[in-house]
């Protein structure tokens, strides 16, 4: 049984900034990708960030530059650092991991709960 569980969500204004966090917890094996997307009211989830178990990473145009995703392999964590945050952000962030549970496995993806992330005007 592997769990994500999310932290760190919140309201704020814009032009504020939040951490998100993300720790796994259970039966983990070794980790590949772990990253972030998110849904708004309405839409369909989208792509927020990713980075590979040896550090590369990846976002979307429209976070560019004002997100950053790291990850501390030794406690299966990932955090999402989120500056300037517009408006257009406010959305629920789902955790993302792809993870084996023992050497007999394959990786499958992983999800976490959510997390709302809410930006004001």
């Amino acid at each position: 049984q592997v769990q994500l569980v999310e932290s760190g969500g919140g309201t704020v204004q814009a032009g504020s900034s939040l951490r998100l966090s993300c720790a796994a917890s259970g039966s983990i094996f070794s980790i590949n990708a772990m990253g972030w997307y998110r849904q708004a009211t309405g839409k369909q989830r989208e792509f927020v960030a990713a980075i590979t178990s040896g550090g590369r990473t990846n976002y979307a145009d429209s976070v560019k530059g004002r997100f950053a995703i790291s990850r501390d392999n030794a406690k299966n964590m990932v955090s999402l650092q989120m500056n300037n945050l517009k408006p257009e952000d406010t959305a629920v962030y789902y955790c993302n991991a792809d993870i084996r549970s023992g050497p007999d496995y394959g990786y499958k993806d992983f999800w976490g709960q959510g997390t709302q992330v809410t930006v004001s005007s």
